[in-house]
């Protein structure tokens, strides 16, 4: 049996244990902070927030805002669905109100498919009514001179709502304003006529419609900077000039090994028929011996050859004096 004396005690414990539970799964300040905001909404409906894993503190707050934004159209039930959806109920409802007090058309499916498509709807619709300044990395191109410019813009753009689901990005605006940069000073005549006259690749690039199919409308392209790099063609042109220079060099040490190898056979050949000769004159005595052996060469036609070899030699030592004593030596006859 439980004493009397804390019977009062054990019934304060419970009724306030029972309160923590009631308002833990029925939020009875934040059901009077909407009936007092004019937001029509049950404790019932506040309870099945509850077993339905929905944060109430995330629904109310929204519905409130929506209510005193005017946006009659915004149900609980819409915001029960996309927040179960996994979608951002705050920045939706933010959205929603900013363009209704910009004069923007966004109607709830619309923005619940941009935030659900995992783009920020709310910093969208800032963008609509104020515009994004992007910088583009610095633009290589080179003139038809030869001259090589380096070009920074500034891409203001705004966001496009109705493509916000399906549209490129940022990146795209930037590799297309760089491609239509490279194409304007690409077909310019000459660097100086581009750095006179900056503002003709803005024009030229606008006119092209480089935010088809993106989320964004480039209002306007802005030439910020333009600086003088390398002169690209006389480098183009000293790297051909080297490399006719190496063709000229390998095709004239191809003519040199070629000219070397025909020395080469010359010499072969030279001393093949040098070495006939020796053979030919080594065979000389033995056909003479023949020769007198069988009465063909008598001993006066032998001193007549010898005296007209002698007479030969004489000759030629008198007309080059400076081979004398090589050869045949007349003392040794």
């Amino acid at each position: 049996m439980i004493d009397s004396a804390y019977l009062p005690i054990i019934t304060i414990i419970g009724g306030l244990i029972l309160l923590m539970i009631f308002f833990h799964y029925v939020p009875f300040f934040l059901w009077l902070s909407a009936k007092v905001s004019g937001v029509d909404i049950s404790l019932v409906q506040l309870f099945l927030m509850r077993i339905r894993n929905v944060p109430p503190h995330t629904i109310v707050p929204a519905m409130i805002e929506a209510h005193k934004a005017g946006l009659a159209s915004i149900t609980r039930d819409d915001l029960e669905a996309h927040f179960m959806a996994g979608g951002h109920v705050e920045k939706v409802v933010h959205a929603l109100v900013s363009a209704s007090k910009a004069n923007i058309e966004l109607s709830f499916q619309m923005a619940t498919g941009i935030d659900l498509a995992g783009r920020d709807v709310f910093e969208a619709v800032q963008m609509s009514v104020n515009p994004k300044v992007i910088d583009t990395p610095p633009v290589t191109a080179v003139a038809k001179d030869g001259i090589q410019l380096i070009a920074k813009a500034r891409v203001t753009v705004r966001a496009n709502i109705r493509q916000l689901v399906g549209g490129a990005g940022e990146d795209t605006i930037l590799a297309r304003v760089g491609e239509g940069i490279v194409s304007s000073i690409g077909s310019s005549e000459n660097h100086k006529s581009v750095l006179e006259n900056p503002d003709s690749i803005s024009k030229l690039v606008l006119r092209k419609g480089l935010d088809a199919g993106t989320a964004f409308e480039i209002l306007s392209i802005d030439i910020a900077d333009i600086d003088i790099g390398r002169n690209i063609g006389a480098s183009l042109q000293i790297d051909q000039a080297n490399a006719d220079k190496n063709i000229a060099q390998a095709k004239a040490e191809e003519r040199r090994a070629m000219a070397v190898a025909l020395e080469q056979e010359m010499k072969a050949k030279a001393e093949e028929a040098r070495a006939n000769v020796i053979q030919a004159e080594a065979e000389v005595p033995k056909a003479m011996a023949d020769a007198f052996r069988n009465g063909h060469l008598g001993i006066m036609d032998y001193y007549r050859m010898k005296n007209i070899q002698a007479d030969t030699d004489m000759r030629q030592s008198i007309a080059h004096p400076q081979n004398e004593g090589i050869g045949h030596d007349p003392i040794g006859k």
